[in-house]
């Protein structure tokens, strides 16, 4: 299975994959878990939202246990952030029929759509319009950098785009959902664990600076006479900086865009993108207050006009107590994994579900603890642990 993923979407310039939200190369990945699912003789399904699922057992019988995660990607991303969750779904449906394991609940599996947010600048909207924390009205306002919108991706894909909204009856089916996903930090490593189990999720979001001068020559205007953006933002990155390092927190400037975008050319707009997390929302808002007025006041000595527009929030999320410890209980009574509960700052779909149905998340050792990057990785013989682990709690929860 891992084989058969890894070339789509990969680019040969950077090795990354683009795997970007209803493109050619999501519909290939789309192929891939559809064939998974019927290989299986799974009953396969697409929701309205575009994610997709497969059954072992009738899933309208309620109380079911459902694992995955997602197939996109960010720009040039790694091969293991997603995947691995879904490859290791599949992988760990078959140890439990090779063992034999008696299954009473339904058993899911599914590929939740556009969790990394790459095309749209939204994370998660896949699993955030099912659940309801993404409305209609502001999911058809989405649009990419080619000015395509959400719904109009979706139509070309060949998806109904007035069939999205929130999914109830669906999210009421499930009575568990577990993700597995590469640890995108070095804690395991550092602690010599293969195996972690979530404790919660750091709250987090995205702002937009908009920061708008005066486009000029760059050859013949002076410095004085100067509105140029570009002085704003590039001193709003370093007090970002310095404000995430005193907070305890991170944030982080790592998308820009500039008209009139030229070598010869004093900008009029420098548009960037701050992504901050912390530990508690206290932090984070204390982060995020000290960099816009770091902003602004350098927006005004440069004579440049600033909008700040946050673009998307996620609070803290503590991942189900009970259900976080029943893994521990399970993992602990079956294997001989010693299976440390640890944090991240990293969003997922298990955090956006995590308010609908009880959620929980396995984390896989990631040795340099790399992540968004072609770098990423994890080894094979901590996937197989990361596989057998999932089995484990499958069964443990699926036979109670």
């Amino acid at each position: 299975m891992w084989a058969e993923l890894l070339p789509v979407g990969r680019s040969s310039a950077s090795g990354g994959y683009r795997r970007f939200a209803w493109t050619a190369a999501d519909a290939d990945c789309r192929a891939w878990f559809r064939e998974q699912a019927e290989a299986r003789g799974l009953a396969y399904e697409v929701d309205r939202n575009g994610n997709q699922w497969a059954w072992l057992g009738d899933p309208s019988a309620g109380n079911a246990v459902v694992t995955g995660s997602h197939l996109d990607s960010v720009p040039d991303g790694g091969a293991f952030d997603g995947p691995l969750g879904v490859v290791s779904a599949f992988a760990a449906l078959d140890e439990l029929r090779h063992r034999g394991a008696r299954i009473t609940r339904p058993l899911g599996i599914v590929n939740f759509g556009d969790e990394e947010g790459a095309r749209f600048g939204l994370a998660c909207v896949g699993s955030r319009l099912t659940s309801g924390a993404l409305t209609v009205e502001q999911a058809h306002r989405l649009t990419d950098g080619d000015g395509i919108t959400l719904p109009q991706a979706m139509e070309a894909a060949g998806h109904d785009p007035d069939a999205i909204g929130p999914d109830p009856e669906r999210l009421d089916r499930i009575g568990a959902f577990v993700e597995l996903h590469v640890e995108q930090g070095r804690a395991l490593d550092l602690s010599g664990d293969r195996i972690g189990v979530a404790s919660a999720i750091w709250p987090h979001g995205r702002w937009r600076f908009d920061f708008r001068g005066e486009a000029n020559h760059a050859g013949t205007t002076r410095l004085a006479d100067r509105r140029d953006p570009m002085l704003s933002y590039a001193e709003t990155v370093l007090a970002a900086r310095r404000e995430a390092e005193l907070a305890g927190a991170v944030a982080t400037f790592g998308k820009i865009a500039v008209e009139p975008n030229g070598v010869n050319a004093i900008p009029s707009l420098v548009r960037g993108w701050l992504d901050s997390r912390a530990a508690d929302q206290a932090s984070l808002d204390t982060v995020v207050t000290g960099i816009e007025k770091a902003a602004r006041e350098y927006a005004a000595a440069h004579g440049v006009d600033l909008d700040v527009v946050r673009e998307s929030f996620t609070p803290v999320v503590e991942f189900d107590h009970a259900l976080r410890d029943e893994l521990g209980r399970i993992l602990g009574s079956d294997t001989e994994l010693k299976v440390p509960v640890l944090g991240t700052g990293a969003g997922h779909d298990a955090g956006i579900l995590s308010g609908r149905v009880p959620t929980a998340m396995l984390f896989v050792r990631n040795p340099t603890g790399v992540s968004h990057s072609p770098a990423e990785s994890a080894t094979e013989d901590d996937c197989v642990a990361g596989v057998n682990a999932l089995a484990v709690v499958l069964e443990g929860l699926a036979r109670t």
